[in-house]
């Protein structure tokens, strides 16, 4: 009788975490969503062209998402991720096809650039003790002015097919941007969840003083946090260039805004502390299936960013409220 009344409490425990799980809320909301727009839309939502559209669409968002995800998870925001898109996609591809350094450095180079903007973000938050605002706000500046420095305002193009497959092959039928973004989520998700690493970034953005005291070293880990998130910023916007074949100092603007809403939608908290590797690409699929449907219902573009404004602010006016109940 014991056994089966532990057996009882398990599973009543397990049911309820699954109900407060934000994970499982925003995912049932996607779903809601999708069963909307296929009984609004069904011809032209359900198709196979339109739905691996929309997942290759919001890979890359959602790439760039999970990086954005471990800085907030610290208490910090990156506003320079949508120009280290578009640095590291446009210096990747002269290294490619104005330098001469092949497929294999040219990409190198571009996540170097990436990672190299991260560093300095970690560097002045840690060591200049900047804000996270005002250092992510500064680089990402910086970054753009020298997209377009460096390529004088021309898009650059012909990338080798080596690199064009990341952005435009198909491996067993599923499009190249969506095996990288499964990629980047399990290597990710392990690191986050599964590594003492991991532990120490909620931790810090738990409670940075504590995680000090306690030997924690914060400068260290939020400079690794920041150096992750430029580093897969830079490959979300080299992914980009590949699917184009053309990089573009103009590329990932706004984008940031993006990565930043996908995440809080995903069930982030602003305060830090929270989320996961799921998150973000839940937020990510939400915001690509309703630029979709607003597309295929004729919905002015106008009318569309007047939409996933009010879903933003929806959606931080929730986090507040969550976060204020505990």
């Amino acid at each position: 009788m014991k056994t089966q009344s532990q057996s009882k409490d398990k599973h009543i425990n397990f049911l309820k975490k699954l109900r407060e799980s934000a994970t499982i809320r925003i995912a049932l909301i996607l779903l809601v969503l999708c069963v909307f727009l296929a009984i609004a839309e069904g011809k032209a939502f359900l198709t196979n062209e339109n739905l691996l559209s929309v997942f290759r669409q919001f890979s890359f968002i959602g790439i760039m998402a999970i990086g954005e995800c471990l800085v907030i998870i610290t208490g910090g925001i990156d506003l320079s991720v949508g120009s280290i898109f578009a640095f590291s996609g446009v210096i990747g591809s002269l290294a490619m096809t104005s330098w001469g350094l092949g497929f294999i450095l040219g990409l190198i180079v571009g996540l170097v650039a990436g990672a190299g903007f991260g560093l300095i973000n970690g560097l002045l938050i840690t060591k200049l003790k900047l804000p996270p605002f005002i250092a992510t706000l500064g680089t990402m500046s910086i970054a753009r002015g020298l997209s377009y420095a460096v390529t004088k305002g021309y898009p650059v193009s012909d990338m080798p097919d080596a690199f064009k497959f990341i952005g435009q092959g198909h491996i067993l039928g599923i499009p190249a941007p969506i095996i990288l973004l499964i990629i980047v989520t399990i290597i990710i998700g392990i690191f986050l969840h599964l590594t003492i690493t991991g532990r120490r970034i909620f931790a810090i953005g738990g409670n940075e003083e504590a995680s000090r005291v306690s030997g924690i070293s914060v400068k260290k880990e939020k400079i690794l946090v920041y150096t992750l998130c430029g580093l897969l910023a830079g490959l979300a916007g080299l992914a980009t260039a590949a699917r184009l074949n053309v990089a573009q100092s103009t590329a990932g603007a706004g984008s940031e805004m993006d990565a930043i809403a996908a995440v809080i939608i995903g069930g982030a908290s602003l305060s830090g502390g929270v989320g996961n590797v799921a998150g973000p690409i839940l937020g990510a699929a939400i915001m690509g299936v309703l630029r979709n449907g607003l597309v295929l219902m004729s919905v002015s573009a106008y009318w569309q960013q007047t939409v996933i404004g009010i879903v933003i602010i929806v959606a931080v006016t929730i986090d507040k409220m969550r976060y204020e109940k505990l």
